[in-house]
């Protein structure tokens, strides 16, 4: 068994490439390559985010609908889905309350 095959993929990560029938919607190694990626970024944003909360923006929920906000765009290299998972894991990682549900529009 190979290193790569023993990376833990939570089930939220899962979801975010899953359809409704609990099917992935794209192969496996994908999907393992994309959950390191979001995880790496979402680690690598907590410094950011600290550093946020302590000089510029004290509104938890404001720093993290911003980081949103700029994983949304395209030129992220993240989908939609993707920026989504990564600030609530982001939340997690800060220990902060997770952001809201974005509405219909933003999401």
């Amino acid at each position: 068994m190979s290193d790569d095959n023993q990376i833990f993929i939570p089930p939220s990560f899962f979801a975010v490439y899953s359809d409704a029938r609990q099917r992935l919607s794209e192969p496996i190694g994908v999907v393992r390559e994309r959950y390191e990626i979001c995880e790496d970024l979402a680690n690598h944003l907590v410094g950011h985010a600290q550093i946020q909360h302590h000089t510029e923006v004290p509104v938890e929920s404001e720093i993290l609908r911003r980081i949103h906000a700029g994983l949304a765009t395209p030129e992220s290299g993240v989908s939609a889905a993707e920026a989504g998972w990564i600030v609530a894991r982001l939340a997690e990682l800060l220990g902060w309350p997770g952001p809201a549900p974005l509405p219909a529009a933003e999401a």
